[in-house]
């Protein structure tokens, strides 16, 4: 085995891919039902490669102040072993891709804790099912072991270093860089893959960026992606959600005001701009911002120069944009909303992110990841997907995307405890617990609109578009008794943008 893995130590191969065929290689070697290689990330373990686990497994977070074996694990530099006795829990009860949902049997566990440049990097855990299975040969097998695992290690971590010292073009070290959590963004799939590789690359360049992408699907993420990969990481990235702005509001916001600009100005105040100066705005919903605003944010843009409400004479900042929509804002430039130039200036690097329904399996990783987050909120041993539920899960086509994923596990881990289900025990969510609907859950495949059903007079999409919202907007409005403030979390908007929505259609 030891020649198998030194030949992987000195071939080109993905870094995913070498770490998966090492944990492989062990498994087959103790001939044990589980190994997982962990990386401690803050006070964390991350699993970054696993054999005989479910999948989501990978999308999970170790607490380890939560998880006592894996604690103890990290705590020494030896091997640890837990005997089958051992009253202390599993943090994978219900995860072993052979006994799914089920309880782990009386078993043999151990571990080590890995080092690289003499600092904790992680961990590597094997299980057994057979007691017996981890004997002092054994043990002394993992000792060998644990030293080409942490020579692996530092491979694949040389190999991210020389591919960021590559990319970077001067400025902050790349170790300095690497340090940030690379993998807050979960997702396995190739379009996820692609688009991060996409993301390094631009992160090193002073260009704005323009997240595009539906509702739910996490561009404020993306965003703090951008900036923990780019030379400003060590300078502040100020969130402004323009949305949430008040018309009249708006550019002291952004640009801040001098004493006795208006009515309640008591004293000078810098807006959003001058706090990031250094580092990075990210303008989230950044169509909603009245045409007023938009000519001094063009100017910012532009010059780098703001002008505080009030005040006389300019100031120079140093900031870098990202913003972000839903909108589509050729459109609002063709219906005046929005200004030509600015779009043009924001949408230098346009980086479409892609709905959660396009990312394939990645939901199971997003679904384990929600699932150690609530087992931990509620106290729960165990929490997990059933296999029915799993397959519902990849099956719906998440219109909300990953916010609804998020809402959908919490309502179940809720509704699962609030039934009776014991704190002890490895708790299966069930398919119907997740409250998902439509033909793409019950595996139907929704008709195709027949000729009969297109209208004979077309018209113009927009228009069309515009009608179904003012017909939704409308019998929200009926259903709340004119409460726009129910209407809006009906139709599942934020009230300000429904608000604006309402304005544009003429209902308002």
């Amino acid at each position: 085995m030891e020649s198998l893995l030194l030949a992987d130590l000195v071939s080109e191969l993905p870094p995913a891919v070498r770490l998966q065929r090492l944990v492989s290689s062990l498994r087959a070697h103790f001939d044990c039902g589980a190994v997982a290689l962990l990386k401690l990330e803050e006070d964390g373990l991350r699993p970054l490669a696993v054999d005989g686990l479910v999948r989501e497994t990978l999308g999970r977070r170790f607490v380890v102040g939560q998880h006592p074996r894996l604690a103890t694990i990290l705590s020494r530099r030896d091997i640890t072993s837990f005997d089958h006795d051992s009253t202390l829990p599993d943090p994978y009860d219900g995860l072993l891709d052979t006994r799914v949902g089920e309880p782990l049997p009386v078993h043999d566990c151990m571990g080590t804790s890995l080092h690289v440049e003499g600092q904790t990097w992680g961990a590597l855990t094997l299980d057994a099912l057979q007691t017996g299975t981890f004997t002092e040969a054994a043990r002394d097998d993992l000792r060998r072991f644990t030293l080409l695992v942490e020579a692996a290690v530092r491979v694949t971590r040389l190999e991210q270093d020389l591919h960021a010292l590559r990319l970077s073009r001067g400025g902050e070290p790349a170790d300095a860089r690497a340090t940030a959590d690379e993998t807050e963004i979960i997702g396995h799939s190739d379009v996820i893959q692609r688009l991060l590789h996409e993301l390094k690359v631009v992160a090193e360049s002073e260009l704005p960026v323009l997240l595009l992408g539906e509702t739910g699907v996490g561009k404020e993420l993306f965003a703090r992606h951008l900036h923990r990969h780019s030379r400003r990481a060590a300078q502040p990235l100020v969130h402004v959600n323009c949305a949430a702005l008040p018309e009249s509001l708006a550019e002291s916001e952004l640009f801040g005001h001098v004493k006795g600009a208006f009515s309640g100005a008591t004293t000078d105040r810098p807006g959003r701009f001058e706090a990031a100066d250094g580092g990075t705005l990210f303008l989230d919903e950044v169509g909603e911002l009245p045409l007023t605003v938009q000519a001094k944010l063009l100017r910012a843009l532009q010059n780098g120069e703001i002008q505080r409400l009030g005040a006389d004479q300019p100031r120079r900042v140093d900031v870098r944009v990202i913003a972000a929509t839903n909108r589509t804002l050729r459109d609002s430039v063709r219906e005046g909303a929005f200004r030509a130039d600015l779009y043009h200036r924001l949408s230098v690097y346009p980086v479409p992110i892609p709905p959660l329904r396009e990312r394939g399996s990645d939901v199971l990783l997003l679904a384990g990841r929600l699932l150690e987050l609530n087992r931990a909120r509620l106290g729960l041993r165990s929490l997990r997907l059933s296999p029915e539920a799993e397959d519902a899960l990849c099956r719906y086509p998440w219109p909300g995307n990953v916010r609804e994923l998020e809402h959908v596990i919490s309502r179940a881990a809720l509704k699962v405890v609030s039934r009776g289900a014991a704190r002890t025990d490895i708790v299966s969510l069930p398919a119907e617990l997740l409250d998902l609907d439509g033909p793409a859950l019950l595996g139907v495949t929704a008709p195709r609109p027949t000729d009969e059903a297109i209208p004979a007079t077309l018209m113009p999409l927009r228009d069309a578009v515009d009608a179904t919202q003012r017909r939704l907007v409308r019998a929200a409005l009926d259903a709340c008794g004119g409460n726009w403030a129910d209407a809006a979390r009906r139709l599942d908007v934020d009230p300000s943008n429904l608000h604006k929505l309402a304005r544009r259609l003429g209902l308002k």
